[in-house]
């Protein structure tokens, strides 16, 4: 089965880092966010990726091309202009690297990528946030409902830590590390797809996924959730960024579950 991975959006909220790079190619620990996501498949044994590209895509074609060589110790002979390698440290995933277009939406994206999938399920992810979601958890609900599409859904962090008052409502007695939101879900990507979901993305490159399709799929009872409980984070500003590369120096990174 085929994961997607989307990488082609402009990070606006990122210009610090992605005037010069897309977003997913955002170090944390020296790696790619995108390199964590596709690490996280590979754990579960998916390892044939379709990364859809867009903004600065040739980053991450360029980051790939070279990837072999960078994972490896390497003689080079100059004067016989040779390369020698030494040993392989690389993983043995097949990854398509698909230009779907500068300005294409999400639908749009997944829609061109119909023919690499052909006429089989496949997952589909953000290239923008990591978690310790369980892809086997995921694949087996998927099965169970039978229907079009499952969504992975978690409850965000609060942005801000919390403090605890006295009865009397003045007396501050206690500070809360950032408490889970107001309670709601909200789509953290992760999905897997039947071929019958490229039929709701009906107006091309300028689909948003997030939208009608999501919506249809909905209202005709094929979209379920897969909740979420444990950990999740995108990277959506320069302080999100900073804090997951916090928690990998650290060794705190959650959703590395991976051994090295």
């Amino acid at each position: 089965m085929k994961t997607l991975l989307l990488a082609g959006g402009f990070g606006t909220r990122l210009s610090e880092e992605t005037e010069s790079k897309p977003k997913p190619m955002i170090t944390i620990g020296g790696k790619p966010i995108l390199w964590h996501i596709m690490k996280l498949y590979a754990h579960y044994g998916h390892t044939e990726f379709v990364v859809l590209l867009g903004y600065k895509g040739y980053a991450i074609k360029e980051y790939f091309l070279n990837y072999f060589y960078h994972q490896s110790d390497l003689t080079i002979d100059i004067g016989a202009n040779s390369v020698e390698i030494l040993n392989n440290k690389s993983e043995a995933w097949k990854i398509t690297l698909l230009d779907t277009g500068l300005h294409t939406m999400t639908g749009g994206r997944i829609l061109r990528a119909k023919k690499v999938v052909g006429n089989e399920p496949f997952m589909l992810t953000y290239g923008d946030g990591v978690g310790n979601v369980d892809i086997k958890e995921l694949l087996d609900f998927h099965k169970n409902h039978g229907k079009s599409l499952t969504m992975t859904a978690v409850q965000p962090e609060g942005r801000f830590g919390g403090v605890g008052f006295a009865k009397d409502d003045m007396k501050v007695e206690h500070f809360m590390e950032k408490p889970v939101g107001d309670g709601g879900w909200i789509n953290a990507g992760f999905f897997v797809c039947e071929p019958k979901v490229f039929d709701y993305i009906k107006d091309g490159d300028s689909t948003v996924f997030e939208r009608a399709p999501l919506e249809n799929l909905a209202q005709n009872g094929e979209l379920y959730a897969f909740k979420h409980g444990g950990f999740w984070k995108p990277m959506d500003t320069l302080r999100d960024n900073v804090q997951l590369n916090q928690m990998w120096e650290e060794k705190k990174a959650l959703w590395k579950i991976w051994k090295d």
